[in-house]
């Protein structure tokens, strides 16, 4: 991970947040402006579009896989690019209470790039919803909805910092492939690849549309329908062979996953060479 990445992660993680304002824009095409920035610290989450900002002279041209920083007292320049929309959520907060000792807090705008996250997007609506409700309650979900708003853009930003997220899904998927008779799990799959489970799932689910606890699901249950077409190995022997000690869970999963159990999917396609 990159090292200023991690520093911005330690800083947020420390600190109290108060979620000062939440807003949704679209702004047509070709639009521009000049302003002073808010009195808060904020992010520029886009939907959709792309835009360029300048902030005193910093120059950042964005679009929807990539997060603004900004900072309060500064002058922007924004002017909307191309011929669609912009379209993003702002959301400015502030630190509150007392800093913690020897912290880096980001006292300066920057940009985070996070790639396509539909769980960040969903998190960025509920937050609006919440935000613009009265009450205690609302506030305390703002709170939270915020807080993981900021571990999915930090997950997400993660990564994005190399170019091995997809290395290390070949990798991890490959290993799947060899060892999947095996006790494998999630968190072992990680600690392997010296990364965390977070991250593994996050790139998992670009890149194979699910998490890797489902993947090793769905191989084995599909390796097992292959020995049951081309074998005669008793079901204890089958669940054994794909990685699974106990036949009775091993036969739950496959039933849940293909609606008949295993002695019945056998007994059905055993003479079908295209099995469903």
């Amino acid at each position: 991970m990159d090292a200023e990445l991690e520093q911005f992660i330690k800083s947020y993680s420390n600190a109290s947040i108060c979620v000062q304002g939440v807003y949704h824009y679209a702004i047509e095409p070709g639009s521009s402006g000049r302003q002073k920035t808010a009195p808060f610290r904020g992010f520029i989450f886009p939907i959709s579009g792309r835009a360029q900002y300048a902030f005193d002279g910093t120059l950042y041209t964005t679009d929807s896989r990539k997060i603004i920083h900004g900072v309060p007292d500064m002058m922007l320049d924004k002017l909307v690019l191309g011929n669609r929309r912009w379209e993003y959520i702002s959301v400015f907060y502030d630190i509150t209470g007392k800093k913690p000792e020897g912290e880096f807090l980001p006292d300066t705008h920057f940009e985070l790039t996070v790639g396509h996250s539909p769980r960040l997007n969903g998190l960025l609506w509920r937050l609006r919803r919440a935000f613009s409700e009265p009450g205690a309650l609302s506030s305390f979900q703002s709170e939270v909805l915020f807080r993981c708003i900021l571990e999915e853009m930090f997950i997400s930003a993660a990564s994005q910092t190399s170019d091995s997220s997809h290395m290390l899904f070949k990798s991890v998927r490959s290993y799947i492939h060899d060892y999947y008779m095996e006790g494998l799990t999630v968190g072992g799959l990680a600690e392997q690849n010296g990364v965390t489970a977070n991250r593994l799932f996050y790139v998992f689910r670009s890149y194979a549309g699910m998490g890797p606890g489902d993947y090793l699901l769905r191989y084995r249950l599909n390796r097992a329908k292959e020995i049951l077409i081309t074998s005669d190995a008793l079901i204890s022997d089958v669940a054994r062979g794909v990685g699974y000690d106990d036949p009775l869970y091993f036969s739950r999963l496959f039933k849940k996953q293909f609606g008949i159990t295993p002695s019945g999917f056998r007994e059905k396609f055993r003479n079908n060479p295209c099995p469903s």
